[in-house]
């Protein structure tokens, strides 16, 4: 099942407090980007993240699921409503993933 645009259109405003956030359709789902780094994306309509040291500690009690087969688990965001708690969350990640590889 492919993640509908409402929901990504939905998730893009919950983090709308946060500037340079961008996101790009592929094979059907949405990877989310924070200042040119990739933070999760939406898959089957549910916003995974991926598992820093940062994120479990802001979603202790939070689920690993599987983006698609195949993939490496993430974790599942349950407080999509709360802007402030998805702002402090990228935030926090943000210094803990790599920077974007250079296009040649």
């Amino acid at each position: 099942m492919a993640s509908t645009k409402e929901y990504l259109e939905f998730i893009l405003e919950q983090l709308s407090e946060l500037e340079d956030i961008s996101s790009r359709a592929m094979m059907g789902e949405y990877i989310i980007y924070y200042r040119g780094k990739i933070m999760g994306g939406i898959y089957d309509d549910r916003f995974l993240v991926k598992p820093t040291k940062s994120a479990l500690k802001h979603m202790p009690d939070a689920e690993m699921e599987l983006p698609y087969e195949g993939a490496k688990e993430m974790l599942l965001v349950d407080s999509v409503d709360n802007k402030e708690f998805l702002k402090e969350l990228f935030e926090a990640m943000y210094s803990e993933l790599p920077a974007p590889k250079k296009k040649n």
